[in-house]
Order: structure tokens, then sequence, then C-alpha cells
């Protein structure tokens, strides 16, 4: 079909069991080992992919940006944050081994063309993901695909317009569009889920949901609307340091979304209706006039 994309051995898009990625980002707090930690619940959790984030800081902030001052454990300036959140080639390495060995697809957003090239020169992904602030960024999408891998997009904070030039620079080949809105967390009433179906309809393209709001029912009715992708932040406690952990969800809440998802895949059928092997008794019982 026309509107589904591989990635790695899974098909994603119409017909398809719901991708679900754990969005680990920046909650890693630059320490390997919390890495490792949120890969192995978004594992037991029964996720199909985790996700982090790849920037060259000196390209994507602003010396003036990078002086501001802002208090956090690597130091007194922004630059000392964004620099102590930024994973390296060895830290890359050891999560490409440890995905490996857990038997889960990992892959990144990048968000400048020096990051790409950094993650085409040492590793094979699956995809890649371009964020929402990137959407406008012709240059970058166009070095995404130039790499020859599927695209995932996220809408946040553009509009329909925005979407379409995306759309017309990328092309539709191995594309998926998510729906999502860019505040964290984000009010219900800003989550627009209806606007899954607008997509779908506009785009013909697997259309998936990135969602920061504060719990799962919202989510779960993303996927019950037709998001063929469903990404969520990952963290072990909501509490912890990071301007992302509140938007999060921890893992035995990751799990029961995974769950719930599977279930209400497994209930939605055919749409062909039918008498059921298991009603016929209670029919026999119960119905005066057959």
């Amino acid at each position: 079909m026309a509107n589904q994309v591989k990635i790695g051995e899974r098909l994603v898009g119409d017909g398809q069991p719901v991708f679900i990625v754990a969005e680990i980002g920046i909650n890693h707090n630059g320490d390997i080992n919390l890495a490792k930690r949120l890969i192995d619940a978004a594992v037991l959790a029964g996720c199909d992919a985790v996700k982090f984030q790849k920037r060259t800081v000196d390209v994507v902030y602003s010396p003036e940006e990078l002086a501001r001052p802002r208090e956090s454990p690597f130091g007194t300036t922004n630059g000392d944050l964004k620099r102590g959140l930024e994973l390296g080639l060895a830290q890359y390495e050891a999560i490409d081994r440890y995905c490996r060995d857990k038997g889960v697809l990992w892959y990144v957003s990048c968000w400048d063309e020096y990051s790409v090239a950094f993650m085409e020169e040492h590793f094979d992904m699956a995809c890649y993901k371009i964020a929402s602030a990137s959407l406008t960024d012709d240059n970058l999408l166009r070095c995404h695909r130039e790499t020859g891998r599927p695209i995932i997009i996220s809408t946040g904070m553009s509009t329909i317009e925005q979407i379409d030039h995306a759309v017309e620079v990328l092309g539709k080949d191995d594309l998926i569009i998510l729906h999502c809105t860019s505040t964290y967390p984000s009010k219900v009433e800003e989550l627009n889920l209806r606007a899954i179906h607008t997509l779908k309809e506009r785009y013909d393209v697997p259309i998936g949901y990135s969602g920061h709001e504060v719990g799962l029912a919202t989510t779960l009715a993303a996927a019950t609307l037709g998001a063929c992708m469903v990404e969520r932040h990952i963290t072990l406690d909501r509490a912890m340091w990071g301007s992302d952990q509140a938007a999060s969800i921890e893992p035995h809440g990751f799990a029961r979304l995974v769950k719930d998802i599977r279930a209400v895949e497994a209930a939605m059928g055919d749409g062909v209706k039918r008498v059921y092997d298991s009603e016929v008794p209670i029919l026999e019982k119960l119905r005066r006039v057959k």
C-alpha cells in the first residue's frame, strides 16, 4: 500500500499495528546509564522504538543564547546546559549496542545538517525524525531526504501552509506525518485530535500523533482515531530535573498505554456486523422471539 512506510522490519500505516515510540529525547540528562534505564523501561513496556535528539550546539544556538545565564547541574549558562545534555560518539555507540542487544529500534531527531552527517557516518539509521521546530528549515529537510531513509515530521506550532510546503520539499515517499501540539505539557483543549483526520485526508500518507499532554487517555484516543504511530516522552520520574520530565510518562504509565492501545486494536474488528459463536448460548437463553 502507498500509505505504508517500512521502518526497520515493521510496516507503519493503515492496516498495521500502531508503531509506539518512547521519546527519550534529553530525559537522559547527559547520563548514559540513565539512558539505558530508559531504554529498559521502554522495552519492558512493549514499545517498538526509542528516540533521542542530536544537536550541534554551536550551530543550533546563537552565541547570545548560549551565553544567557541559566542555572543547571552543568553550570551557570544556557550553553553549559545544552552541551551537558549532548551525547557524543562513544555514548551513541553504547546506545546502538544496547538497543541491538534489547531488540528495539532507535533513531534520532537531528536539529542541524552536521548532526545528520554525524549519524550517517557512524550509524545505519532506520529512519529520521524532524522536530516541529525544524519543519520550516528547507535545507535541513533536503539534507534528511538526501539520506534516502524514511522521514517522520512533527507538525506542532505549524500552519497547514507550512506543512504543505514541507511536504512539497520532502515529497511523499517514505514520509510519516505526526499531528502535534508543541507545548510542554499541552492543554487537553489544545490537542485538536480531529486534525489527525484532516491530515489523513489532505496528504494521503501515514499520519501519527506526538503527544506532550499529561495523562494517557487522549493519546489512546489518538490511536483510536487512526494514528498509525504514537510518540510520547518517557521518564523514570516526572519530578526529576529536566525541562521535558513533567510532560513525560513514567514506566508503569507507558506500559499501561501500550497495553491499552493493543487492546483497542484488538477490539476494533473489521466493521462487519455478525453474531459470534460465544453469543449463541446467550441468544438461546434470553431471546424470546427468534
